[in-house]
């Protein structure tokens, strides 16, 4: 399976498994990249995978699903509409190239699934866990947050983290505010400036990556945690 991070509106990914000819596609917010990319490629759109319920995330599935026949794939019980399967935490789809498990990861809203890839060892995690961050909650508490993360803990230090957005400079900024003596920070922090200044992506980083540098993944404790949480949504 390859993957292919698609940068999409002002700051989001979109996500395409490619094998075969065949491509799935997470959280496309808008039809355009991916519709870019079946046309130079010659793909064909079997599955969309969403996460959540966000705007940005889900707004390409109708109209890819009305061009291509795909089907869409989503959160039970997350209210997003056309969904041809409601995925529960633990279950499986087979995707081009293998096959992904669904795990419940809410706190960013009260509905929320990341994408896990044992075989390519890679984790599509939406908007709950980020380079150097964690999403903000929104419909939901810190505690559920929290738990999701010690879930996502619990996975292989070479998972690949495939997050929703392109926040990872500000979220090590305020990393580097809060550990100013950190040099794993300050070495991460200037290589996402890098990245960025000659256009390419952060993503994916790894676990072990973000055990060394996220302060929200190394939080030991759900008061620290929370503490954490309240001071990144003053920053």
């Amino acid at each position: 399976m390859e993957i292919e991070p698609l940068p999409a509106l002002d700051d989001n990914y979109i996500y395409a498994l490619i094998a075969n000819g065949d491509a799935a596609v997470v959280d496309p917010g808008t039809p355009a990249p991916v519709e870019a990319l079946l046309r130079r490629r010659s793909l064909r759109l079997q599955t969309i995978l969403l996460t959540h319920a966000h705007g940005d995330h889900i707004m390409g599935a109708a109209p890819l699903r009305a061009q291509t026949g795909c089907s869409v794939v989503g959160p039970a019980g997350s209210g997003i509409p056309g969904l041809d399967r409601e995925m529960r935490d633990g279950e499986r789809i087979a995707v081009p190239g293998g096959e992904l498990l669904a795990l419940a990861t809410p706190g960013h809203l009260a509905v929320h699934l990341s994408y896990y890839s044992a075989a390519q060892a890679a984790l599509f995690c939406g908007d709950t866990l980020f380079g150097a961050g964690c999403g903000r909650i929104i419909q939901s508490n810190a505690a559920t947050l929290w738990q999701s993360l010690q879930k996502l803990r619990a996975l292989p230090p070479a998972t690949r983290i495939y997050c929703g957005h392109e926040y990872t400079i500000d979220n090590l900024e305020f990393a580097q505010h809060e550990e100013p003596k950190n040099a794993a920070i300050a070495e991460r922090l200037d290589q996402a400036r890098a990245c960025r200044e000659r256009g390419a992506p952060t993503v994916p980083s790894t676990l072990a990556e973000e055990m060394r540098t996220n302060l929200f993944l190394r939080a030991e404790s759900l008061a620290a945690f929370a503490a954490l949480r309240a001071r990144k949504d003053q920053w």
